[in-house]
């Protein structure tokens, strides 16, 4: 083989690896429908444990007294349920709106006050922890957000599952609830049914859970006293952490699409930077601490610990936790092969790009037929999470000579040679551009004469891959050593119950 040939082929394999995250999100949307059959319903009945709620509380003056209420009105006895606000040590009016909901539900509410805060949320979360298992009448304990709203049936439909002893814990699914979404928020609530409502159907399938969600994850007893009756305090992923420790320990984690959590959510670019950066950076501390479980097993075994390990939820971790990487190795591959092979970049830009209209068209359709009632909200978003860019080049590998010759066609116009070099370029390079375009989005939405221009920007670039510049500034972070105090995400009280 010639050095030519040579480069050829590593360059094709770089095309190929950006391909991978495609077809790893093909093959989680394809175990969606096995849900109906594979999923725990048989083995979950009904089953009403007592349960103590824990609620991490730091300046939610704002929202927890409608969250409080919803919890007192669950369809769930009363007598079973006990509710523990932790005050880290706040500065508003947490306080005076906790013991004021305290006097209304006597017994039921309880106001515990940290007297040092500023820790963060995992060290609050350990202190209301530590007070539901010194007294023995809790059986299952429910860790949310002070900002969540739960549905009437939500909690009881979470605590079927418990009635198997190998559950361990159950995650819920957590829709966007703000009551007047601006665009952010609304393309956070499609994403949230693909990463919640879809991925963890299939993960449900798979056997092997990545994350619980952090405003609603309900806890046996058992399961909180195996991992040591606290939450890991070194990571940034805590939820992420007690998932992986749940299931290495041979106990189940369960998600629970029917019941659904109102959350309010960032709706500027700027406060979803900083939430997301804090959970990416978590995602890459819990990559590396649990480094002994990847690709240990070759099929999902019985076992939850086992299943961790098995290629396939290996492969549906890393296609995430590596897409920047897989769109730097995609791009650096068709340009290479423009330079030194154009007929071969061209069909491997058609070969990859068709398999990505193909993914985009079928995981599109089943996420806004998943949840009817985001698809309401958010089916522009949806059709245009990519980016509006992104869509014309999913046009151009779809049609051939749209851009370079149909196009200008119309106008009277014809591309020349150079142009429909640079046009090509364009084309190879578009993913990798976006992801570096994007903040730019960030920057613009900090600026008051520039904030305009944000949400349009956001739409052209697309949500998507400001999402992978976020994963890509929190690599940097972490690299670097940046701080990893945990700086919450402000809430405001926009959710609708």
């Amino acid at each position: 083989m010639s050095a030519h040939d040579a480069l050829v082929v590593a360059l094709v394999v770089l095309v190929l690896l950006g391909a991978v995250p495609v077809l790893a999100g093909i093959l989680q949307y394809a175990l969606i429908p096995v849900h109906a059959w594979r999923n725990h319903l048989r083995d979950a009945a009904p089953h009403l444990p007592r349960v103590v709620v824990v609620v991490p509380a730091w300046n939610e003056g704002a929202v927890l007294a409608a969250s409080l209420e919803r919890l007192m009105s669950l369809q769930y006895p009363p007598d079973r349920l006990r509710v523990l606000v932790v005050d880290d040590a706040s500065t508003d009016d947490t306080p005076d709106v906790v013991l004021a909901k305290a006097a209304q539900h006597p017994g039921r509410i309880v106001h515990l006050r940290r007297a040092q805060g500023g820790q963060g949320k995992a060290h609050t979360l350990n202190h209301g922890i530590e007070h539901a298992l010194a007294d023995r009448w809790m059986q299952a304990l429910l860790i949310m957000d002070a900002d969540v709203i739960y549905r009437p049936d939500s909690l009881r439909k979470m605590t079927r599952h418990l009635a198997d002893e190998r559950v361990g814990a159950v995650t819920a699914f957590i829709r966007e609830g703000s009551g007047r979404p601006g665009s952010v928020a609304r393309f956070i609530g499609y994403e949230y049914v693909t990463a919640q409502a879809a991925a963890r159907r299939a993960q449900n399938v798979l056997g092997a859970m990545a994350c619980l969600a952090g405003g609603a994850q309900l806890h046996s007893r058992a399961n909180l006293e195996a991992i040591g009756g606290r939450i890991d305090t070194t990571t940034l992923a805590e939820d992420t952490y007690t998932t992986f420790l749940t299931q290495l320990d041979g106990r189940h984690v369960v998600f629970e699409p029917a019941a659904v959590v109102l959350a309010e959510e960032p709706d500027s670019v700027r406060a979803l930077w900083k939430q997301r950066v804090r959970w990416a950076r978590g995602n890459v501390q819990i990559t590396s601490t649990f480094d002994h479980v990847w690709f240990r097993r070759p099929w999902p075994l019985r076992r939850g610990g086992e299943r961790l390990g098995s290629w396939t939820f290996g492969l549906v971790w890393f296609s995430v936790y590596l897409l920047p990487v897989s769109i730097v190795a995609a791009t650096v591959g068709l340009v290479g092969l423009h330079l030194v092979a154009q007929t071969t970049a061209l069909v491997a830009f058609r070969s990859l790009w068709w398999l990505a209209v193909a993914a985009y068209v079928f995981i599109t359709t089943v996420t806004l037929l998943l949840d009817r009632e985001t698809a309401r909200r958010s089916w522009f978003q949806g059709l245009t999470f990519p980016g509006l860019l992104a869509l014309v080049v999913m046009s151009a590998a779809w049609v051939p000579g749209l851009w370079e010759e149909t196009v200008p066609g119309v106008f009277g116009l014809r591309m020349t040679d150079d142009g429909r070099d640079w046009w090509q370029l364009a084309l190879y390079a578009w993913p990798l551009l976006a992801m570096l375009l994007a903040p730019l989005v960030r920057a613009c939405d900090g600026v008051r004469g520039l904030r305009l221009l944000s949400v349009p920007l956001l739409y052209v670039i697309g949500f998507g891959p400001v999402l992978c510049a976020i994963t890509l500034d929190a690599y940097v972070k972490q690299w670097r050593g940046a701080s990893a105090a945990w700086d919450k995400t402000e809430k405001t009280g926009r959710v609708v119950g």
